[in-house]
């Protein structure tokens, strides 16, 4: 099953670490802090990856919700990225706000959460090539 290619480009324009992000018609600056000798112009990269989860996961529950016609007033999601002896850890924390949510819906939510495809490609089987691009 084939999906959608999207592209993202990014460019050195500034700085000695400076990214711009090019993502469509929207651009983000991305930088290193000025503790690992960047200018702190931007979100780092694991920043941008974990609001990409952040935003991934809360995008799936209000579709998911509104599909259902629950009454989901508000999600928040808050993320942490620890470097572990073997391996990344990416916790996640989801506020789930309105009041009419029963306890069984509720659970669904954070069952789908899992649901989100940053989240299936963060933690499934995601390949990375990388070859040369003429100038």
């Amino acid at each position: 099953m084939s999906g959608i290619t999207k592209t993202t480009v990014c460019t050195s324009p500034d700085g000695k670490y400076q990214q711009k992000i090019q993502a469509g018609p929207h651009q983000i600056i991305a930088d290193e802090p000025r503790s690992l000798g960047g200018d702190g112009t931007g979100a780092t990269p694991i920043s941008l990856m974990l609001g990409a989860l952040g935003a991934c996961t809360a995008m799936t529950l209000q579709m998911y919700a509104g599909r259902k016609e629950w009454p989901l007033a508000e999600v928040e999601v808050f993320l942490t990225h620890e470097k572990r002896e073997d391996h990344d850890h990416i916790g996640r924390e989801i506020i789930i706000r309105g009041d009419l949510l029963t306890a069984e819906q509720r659970l669904r939510l954070l069952e789908i959460a899992d649901k989100c495809p940053v989240h299936k490609m963060l933690s499934g089987s995601a390949r990375i090539t990388t070859s040369e691009r003429p100038a």
